[in-house]
């Protein structure tokens, strides 16, 4: 089914340069898709050091929980993506599917089976047809490039209507250093603890342990501040590997002072990959920021939050571009979390909407509706009870969600 690019989309991918000790080939396996690649190697020259962050779901897919016991190794030489099926709930056919595939890259690479790492998207509870990415493995090794990181970000995609990528520069020390990820995803959107799927690589030389406190420090600032539709993946995967060809200094200690610009670096590219991800929410017309304070904390305002993203009244009245601030009321009294009813305050557009538990005496309707209309959708709510702020991203629940979904296994 072809869709419609989002009008939120970025107006082309970023350019994305080598890094060295990995390149990347896509190709057509015929999994579902037809006339589309739909998947896609990573290989790295030498064992690279890696982290992972993957889903928290109770019915994980199997090769999450190949790449959840491979992550105990924190190296990597391959890494192995297909699109259409997801290889979950697929039971011992599942776990057989992942070995084949392992089994694969090891006869293709030299590489060990515990530097194999496999993410699948797609399509839950039909079995993985496994061969045909074997088969497929011979003629992705021999046509690795260095600079073919687009051409991944399009293998991968599903209900995606445009690849995503990023790409930023750090210095670590006296070098400079380059971090490169591409993600995809559209809907099946509320990260626990990871992301869809989300590849990312950088030429640093860091420890597999400092790689992975980076990680789930990003992640959970970026990607699990966001949602689409409130539903957790079964395959969710963020991994980040570093080849440590940069020629800096080995970082050990998560600590270390010249650490600094390179974290700074890479929560601005997971912060870009999960708002491109916001931003292609199947259906989406509105990209929509929550902004929550006067929580009891941090993570209460970003529960706050989180509800008020998920509400199908909330994203429902803004792809109607209504300002029905009684829906976020109603959300916020739901979320579990403390508020005060007689303070609560919310904003939409920067114009207060309600103030001191009631309407604001002198609400004027017309600039929300006019900023309504708009593709950036801003909303602040105050809960009057501490001082623990957060910001979320959501986007709006339109019709062609339904469209969309209602005829994804066809």
């Amino acid at each position: 089914m072809a869709l419609p690019v989002s009008p939120l989309a970025p107006e082309s991918f970023p350019e994305l340069p080598p890094i060295e000790g990995v390149t990347l080939a896509t190709g057509k396996a015929g999994i579902k898709y037809k006339d589309r690649t739909d998947v896609c190697l990573f290989e790295f020259a030498k064992p690279a050091a890696i982290a992972g962050v993957m889903t928290r779901s109770l019915t994980a897919s199997a090769p999450v929980d190949w790449c959840r016991k491979n992550l105990k190794g924190g190296k990597a030489r391959a890494i192995l993506i297909n699109a259409g099926n997801a290889n979950a709930f697929t039971g011992s056919a599942g776990v057989a599917a992942v070995k084949l595939c392992a089994k694969g890259l090891v006869e293709t690479l030299g590489c060990k089976t515990t530097e194999t790492f496999l993410a699948s998207t797609g399509v839950i509870g039909e079995p993985l047809p496994a061969q045909k990415i074997v088969d497929a493995l011979a003629r992705l090794h021999e046509a690795q490039r260095a600079d073919a990181w687009a051409e991944a970000a399009k293998a991968i995609m599903t209900t995606d209507t445009y690849p995503k990528g990023a790409s930023r520069m750090a210095v670590i020390g006296d070098k400079t250093v380059t971090i490169n990820g591409i993600a995809k995803g559209s809907g099946m959107v509320a990260p626990d603890m990871a992301t869809m799927l989300s590849f990312i690589v950088t030429d640093a030389n860091i420890s597999p342990e400092v790689l992975q406190a980076l990680l789930a420090r990003g992640a959970d600032r970026s990607f699990n501040c966001m949602t689409v539709d409130g539903d957790t993946s079964t395959s969710d995967t963020l991994l980040l590997a570093a080849t440590g060809t940069a020629g800096n200094k080995k970082i050990i200690d998560k600590a270390d002072p010249d650490l600094r610009l390179f974290r700074r670096a890479l929560d601005d590219l997971l912060m870009d990959l999960a708002l491109q991800v916001v931003k292609d929410g199947e259906g989406a017309e509105k990209l929509v920021t929550i902004k929550v304070s006067g929580a009891a904390s941090a993570r209460a305002a970003r529960r706050i939050g989180l509800t008020i993203a998920n509400s199908p009244l909330v994203k429902t009245a803004i792809a109607g571009e209504d300002a029905n601030w009684g829906r976020i009321v109603m959300a916020v009294g739901k979320a579990g979390e403390k508020a005060d009813r007689d303070k609560l305050s919310i904003s939409m557009g920067g114009v207060v909407l309600a103030e001191k538990g009631e309407r604001a005496p002198d609400f004027d309707e017309a600039p929300v509706a006019q900023h309504m209309m708009g593709r950036d959708i801003q909303i602040e709510v105050d809960v009057g009870v501490g001082r623990g702020r957060a910001t979320v991203w959501t986007c709006d629940l339109t019709h062609r969600y339904i469209d969309i979904n209602a005829d994804y296994r066809s």
